[in-house]
């Protein structure tokens, strides 16, 4: 049943109306916060490898490493925020952020801004499974479709909009401290969240039974099978030779083992992750069109940023500009595909996945027969189409793979689908780059064919993940074929 933005009280929470989406805004907040950190470093490394002498691993850990120890945390923080209620996992987790963003704005070495940087990562994958799971908890019907409408835009925009900010903080702040302001920005974002946060945010548990056992096994399990598929795509330029990614098979290995283990736990207490919940189609098909999504999502702002500012030397502010259609169709969409997405459910996001699909095949076009002047003019329309189609992908697919998840599994479920996205943004990244730095390599320094290429493997990897959507879709033809 929906319910609409007046004072009714979701179920028992005791949230009327505008308290809930007030909650909203403040988790909105600092998931944009978390998030926006996974792109804005990329623009401010020249600067970072000037001022502190860094090395090549060390750049790759500054940029990696947040993303390894984000993805790392997800779902036990998801777990815990379910049994032991969101506003002290939120509160201790932006807390965190905010002490570490100080501290690695403050760094003097690239040791010590490596740590600051791992640390960030592992509070960020503690605040966001709380924003998704407080949206299942307080929301429902439409209004649980807007609000992950609003948290798709968010996603979205924060990933796209990171190098614009990026390039303007280091732009205001000079080439040699404004990277340190890139950190700087989220202290007082940081402690407003947490005030609010301890005000608005939910605190009674969802899960109550889970409070006795947090499943340690089970976490030493995910966390060890995550690490060792993660670390040969993070460490794939500094670790020379094939044999780095023999920890892909042995990482599938542990998470086969974390499966069973979390099959034999839960015939005894509440485990980390219900692995019923891959026997649900629109979860199971949900999560994988995330994370093939993400692979190619992510790494077309990894290259992009290359391409314009080491191949044709455009400054780091016009590199930021230049992915701003993008952001902006994005976040237009994600409006519009959280009010939709209950009245056109997986066909809207094969829609968004097709507008994308055609965006990336329409800038490789314009820029055939390169190179050319004024690329980020050029490129604008089709990457204004493409962020139409991905604001029509991540909110919906966000509120479709979670609308059957029970309430008090919100939390890790929605822990288990970022972390998904995290090992997709991961895996794209270390294939796109390959592809991108190889081509670079064999055409002898040829910038815009390097480009081209990896931009078109960047769209196969999304038209595989529009090929989840059409099986989805069609399932659920078969399904209501069947019952009629």
């Amino acid at each position: 049943m929906s319910e609409g933005r007046s004072s009714t009280p979701v179920q028992d929470t005791g949230y009327d109306g505008r308290r809930r989406w007030r909650a909203l805004s403040v988790g909105l907040i600092a998931a944009f916060m978390t998030l926006l950190d996974v792109s804005i470093v990329n623009v401010a490394v020249p600067s970072i490898d000037r001022a502190l002498q860094a090395t090549p691993s060390d750049l790759q850990w500054v940029l990696s490493g947040y993303a390894l120890t984000f993805g790392l945390v997800l779902v036990p923080a998801g777990r815990f925020g379910d049994a032991r209620g969101r506003r002290t996992a939120f509160v201790v987790g932006v807390g965190l952020f905010t002490l570490t963003s100080a501290l690695a704005g403050l760094a003097r070495s690239p040791e010590w801004l490596v740590v600051a940087r791992l640390v960030q990562g592992a509070a960020a994958g503690v605040v966001n499974p709380q924003v998704s799971g407080m949206i299942q908890e307080l929301f429902r019907g439409a209004d649980r479709g807007r609000a992950f409408g609003l948290l798709g835009a968010t996603i979205g925009i924060s990933t796209a909009v990171g190098p614009l900010l990026g390039g303007l903080l280091i732009q205001l702040g000079g080439a040699e401290h404004g990277w340190r302001w890139v950190f700087f920005v989220n202290i007082p974002v940081g402690i407003v969240a947490m005030l609010l946060g301890w005000r608005l945010m939910p605190t009674r548990p969802t899960n109550p039974a889970g409070r006795g056992r947090l499943d340690p096994l089970g976490v030493l399990l995910l966390g060890a099978g995550v690490t060792v598929i993660l670390l040969p795509l993070v460490q794939r330029e500094q670790w020379r030779g094939p044999g780095k990614w023999l920890l892909i098979p042995a990482g599938l290995l542990l998470l086969a083992g974390f499966a069973l283990w979390e099959h034999r736990y839960a015939r005894r207490a509440q485990p980390l992750f219900d692995l019923r919940l891959f026997t649900v189609r629109s979860y199971t098909l949900g999560a994988l069109i995330g994370l093939i999504y993400f692979a190619g999502f992510t790494a077309i702002f990894f290259i992009f940023t290359l391409y314009l500012q080491m191949g044709l030397g455009y400054s780091a502010l016009v590199a930021g500009l230049a992915i701003t259609p993008f952001a902006l169709g994005s976040a237009l969409a994600s409006a519009l595909g959280g009010r939709v997405v209950t009245r056109y459910g997986r066909p809207l996001v094969a829609i968004g996945l097709l507008a994308v699909v055609a965006g990336l095949v329409a800038t490789d076009l314009v820029l055939a027969g390169g190179p050319h002047e004024n690329v980020p003019l050029r490129t604008a329309l089709p990457l204004l189409v493409a962020g139409l189609g991905s604001g029509l992908v991540i909110a919906p697919n966000q509120t479709l793979t979670l609308s059957e998840v029970p309430v008090p599994m919100a939390g890790s479920g929605a822990g288990m689908l970022q972390t998904g996205q995290r090992i997709g943004s991961a895996a794209g990244i270390a294939a796109v780059g390959a592809l991108f730095f190889s081509t670079l390599a064999a055409d002898r320094g040829d910038w815009s064919t390097a480009f081209r290429h990896s931009l078109l493997l960047a769209a196969g990897i999304v038209v595989l993940a529009l090929g989840a959507a059409v099986a989805d879709i069609a399932l659920g033809h078969r399904r209501s074929a069947g019952r009629s």
